[in-house]
């Protein structure tokens, strides 16, 4: 990782938060006819932020970054940078091509956030010069520091991983594959202070596993629904109660990424669905993603049940 001191600065934040809490990655509200609600976003995140997350990471993969023009990009962030105030640090989701990755990350840079996640690109595969280039043009059209999220056509290989920790402001990787013979190598490569993420869907299923290999720091769409059920999950896991663990895991996890795996999409439509049988104002999703079936939406709510009930919590 190499970069001046802010860059320094953000990633010690980053890293500090990290080890408190769980990260946030907060749902963009909807009105019914798919119009953005500011509003209710700016209800969502305040209530997430009151449960301590390490950070916040606004319009990313769970916020449908991809359903947003700019204009709504930038209200969004700048909503999550108001609520955060400063408390913890606030991470926006760019992506598509570089050239467009870079007009958002302007607009990040103009509504106050901390640093860019860099959301996998459009449509195409490409070699792995290509891939550490997408991120040296990001890199060298913004001052804030970037996270490169690998997941779908994205996957550094060593080689690429190498050259990617010394572009200027990249201070980490988020990881969505999942290959941890490779995420290992890659943890033991990476210069002192790189940040490493477990961005695999529905992240706790996996947690401990990604922290055998020095990678603890997880998203968690759980959060976004249920934080009562998400900070039980990462106190157990931080303080070693396997049994607590194994439970959640059991009854709770396990059976909901069953359920997620249904349907395409349901990562974002679940999530958001759960939000909405528990009262917050996040609407529905934008097509193309689409709501829970019925009997999937008497399922998910028969499953949010247990898994409040395990942490004592109401639906």
């Amino acid at each position: 990782m190499s970069g001046g001191s802010d860059t320094e600065a953000v990633a010690r934040r980053l890293r500090d938060g990290m080890a408190r809490g769980i990260l946030s990655f907060p749902l963009t509200s909807f009105h019914d006819d798919g119009s953005l609600d500011l509003d209710g976003f700016r209800a969502h995140v305040a209530a997430q932020l009151a449960t301590g997350p390490g950070a916040v990471f606004p319009a990313c993969g769970t916020g449908e970054f991809f359903s947003l023009d700019e204009d709504e990009y930038g209200q969004v962030v700048a909503a999550a940078v108001e609520a955060a105030g400063g408390a913890v640090p606030v991470v926006a989701g760019v992506g598509h091509g570089w050239a467009q990755a870079v007009r958002f990350a302007r607009i990040a840079e103009d509504a106050g956030a901390d640093a860019l996640l860099v959301l996998p690109h459009y449509l195409v595969a490409a070699p792995q010069d290509g891939l550490v280039a997408q991120l040296e043009h990001i890199a060298a059209r913004t001052r804030l520091p970037l996270i490169a999220y690998q997941r779908g056509q994205v996957d550094y290989g060593l080689r690429a991983f190498r050259r990617i920790t010394e572009i200027p402001g990249v201070i980490g990787l988020k990881d969505g594959h999942s290959d941890l013979d490779r995420l290992q190598r890659l943890t033991l490569a990476a210069p002192e202070g790189f940040l490493f993420f477990n961005g695999a869907a529905t992240a706790e299923v996996q947690a401990r596993a990604y922290a055998a290999v020095g990678v603890p720091a997880y998203s968690s769409a759980v959060h976004a629904f249920a934080p009562e059920i998400a900070g039980a999950f990462f106190t157990a896991l931080r303080a070693g109660d396997d049994a607590t663990v194994d439970k959640l895991l059991r009854d709770f996890y396990v059976p909901f990424v069953d359920l997620r795996d249904r349907v395409p999409g349901y990562a974002v439509s679940l999530v958001k669905a759960a939000a909405r049988l528990r009262g917050r104002p996040v609407g529905p999703v934008r097509a193309p993603l689409t709501e829970p079936s019925a009997a999937d939406l008497a399922d998910l709510k028969d499953l949010l049940t247990t898994g409040l009930d395990l942490v004592g919590a109401a639906l």
